[in-house]
């Protein structure tokens, strides 16, 4: 697979969210109503129902909570009427952000949104100014089991539809086209993988370093105002952040 490992940005974000996960949760809350209303709550039948309810497993969401975002968005319980919109700008130094919102109020978001992007550097950008650098897919990072053989994975991997995959040293990234995320992880499902990633994501074609303390400390602030807001559900850019210490 080219380029970086994708489970070095995610796990730096992961470790931040630990310590938030009642944000998550409300976030994730959100992520499955809004899926159950467009489809139904079925996600036998509802795929986009189904990749939140992978999300909200793999954060570890309780299943309580689940079934009670599934009765909000079909209606069985009350809930705010929420809907889905993309923000693009650029960070410091040209990063390209794409910000995924749930919200009920978009007077309230895109200031909100506007304000992140202006206080740390970047600026707000019209509909697809970063997006055409950015290819949607199904991402799948699993453990590597204790009798993981390389060339069974592969060839497993690549019958059941993986577009892509790379051998980490104790994890395995699998990139699939959308139509064909259900089909993958159903697959290593039925090999027994345990999830650490389960979701469709905006993957960056190209990623960018930034080489100066202040940028990294302007763009770090970004994102974590962003994650902060109630209302953003995910933010995609094309930084290559360095590792954790």
């Amino acid at each position: 697979m080219a380029g970086h490992s994708k489970w070095n940005n995610i796990k730096n974000k992961k470790g931040k969210e630990d310590a938030k996960k009642g944000k998550i949760f409300t976030k994730l809350g959100r992520y499955i109503m809004v899926a159950a209303r467009e489809g139904g709550g079925d996600p036998e039948y509802n795929q986009a129902l189904k990749i939140a309810i992978d999300k909200a497993k793999a954060e570890n969401m309780p299943n309580d909570n689940i079934d009670r975002a599934i009765k909000r968005g079909t209606g069985e319980a009350g809930g705010a009427d929420f809907e889905e919109v993309m923000y693009e700008g650029y960070g410091v130094s040209g990063v390209a952000v794409i910000v995924s919102a749930l919200t009920d109020n978009r007077n309230r978001t895109a200031p909100d949104v506007r304000h992140a992007f202006d206080k740390f550097g970047g600026n707000l950008g019209t509909p697809g100014s970063v997006s055409f650098m950015f290819d949607k897919k199904g991402m799948l990072i699993v453990d590597k089991k204790a009798d993981f053989d390389e060339d069974e994975f592969s060839l497993m991997a690549i019958e059941a539809g993986a577009e892509d995959f790379e051998f980490d040293d104790e994890v395995i990234e699998i990139t699939t086209a959308p139509e064909d995320y259900n089909k993958v992880r159903t697959a290593l499902e039925e090999e027994g993988y345990n999830f650490l990633v389960s979701e469709i994501t905006y993957l960056p074609q190209n990623t960018v370093e930034l080489n100066s303390e202040d940028d990294i400390k302007m763009m770090e602030k970004l994102i974590d105002f962003l994650e902060e807001n109630d209302d953003v559900q995910e933010i995609y850019h094309n930084w290559e952040m360095p590792e954790a210490e």
